[in-house]
């Protein structure tokens, strides 16, 4: 009899493609496995209001620590910076391309839009970076799934909304954005485009299943941004900004905060071996919180 693992995520369309994609390629590497996919209604999902890091994960990975399912697919983004003492991230994915897009109402870019118009986001970051670019539009705090956000745009009650380019490619709908938005002045959550599974840390057997799919630069770029998150003490409700780069053995870490207003509080960069990475994200975050761009003499102003 083929073994059935049963894989939690959310409800929404975005977290359904973000799970059957991963179940595919757990499926190619573990064809004598039997993949079921576990809907499960969050706090963020029956709200879609945030007050904290968990509403969109914890009652997940909730139902993972029960036995009820044996692995999670999360977007890394929506993860606190420290899980469940008996739960581990156990697979890093490929990362999707981290940047965000503007979706307009028609042909344009950002620098395009006349004072005063209305931009709509989710994320206290990304509307605090828009401050900072644009602080002539009226931005706006924005719900709902990606369907619901578009649809404001294409019904004129918004000029336009930003997104996560991976979103939007998960869902085969990259061709709506208007434009993808320049890292340095929209640098990305910790986490964004990049996917964790989750999975108990005494369940060894289910850890090996997916171990096929992780890729080792995607994790150590998380592992630094999660561990600048961590050391920062930040979550979704912080304007907090973090990337980082793996190449050749090297991990290159650029970090941002800001104010609600844009204001940039902070702003620094560590580069070190990749095989430190928490350790180099951790320096980052300690030199955020003293307001110093130099961390432990790893850090530069960028």
């Amino acid at each position: 009899m083929r073994r059935v693992v049963r894989v939690g995520t959310r409800r929404s369309a975005l977290a359904r493609a973000q799970c059957d994609r991963v179940v595919h390629a757990l499926a190619r590497a573990a064809s004598e496995t039997r993949f079921e996919v576990v809907p499960i209604a969050t706090d963020g999902d029956r709200t879609w209001t945030t007050t904290g890091p968990l509403d969109f994960t914890d009652a997940i990975d909730a139902a993972l620590a029960r036995g009820e399912i044996d692995l999670a697919v999360h977007s890394a983004k929506d993860l606190p910076a420290v899980l469940r003492p008996t739960l581990a991230i156990a697979a890093v994915p490929r990362r999707e391309d981290p940047r965000d897009c503007l979706v307009l109402g028609g042909p344009g870019r950002l620098a395009d839009l006349p004072a005063g118009a209305r931009v709509g986001s989710s994320s206290v970051r990304r509307r605090a970076q828009l401050r900072r670019v644009r602080p002539d539009l009226t931005v706006t705090e924005l719900r709902g799934n990606v369907d619901s956000r578009i649809a404001r745009v294409r019904r004129g009650e918004l000029d336009g909304v930003i997104l996560a380019v991976a979103g939007l490619r998960r869902l085969d709908r990259a061709g709506e954005a208007s434009e993808v938005l320049d890292l340095r002045r929209f640098l990305p959550a910790p986490g964004q485009g990049a996917l964790a599974i989750t999975a108990r840390t005494a369940d060894r057997d289910v850890r090996r299943l997916v171990a096929p799919i992780e890729h080792l630069p995607s994790r150590r770029a998380l592992r630094a941004e999660r561990a600048f998150l961590g050391a920062v003490g930040g979550d979704c409700t912080v304007p907090l900004a973090a990337l980082g780069r793996v190449r050749a053995g090297s991990i290159a870490l650029r970090g941002e905060e800001f104010d609600a207003e844009g204001r940039l509080c902070w702003r620094g960069a560590a580069v070190g071996p990749a095989d430190r990475a928490a350790r180099i994200g951790s320096a980052l975050g300690r030199a955020a919180v003293r307001g110093s761009s130099a961390a432990e003499g790893t850090g530069s102003r960028p």
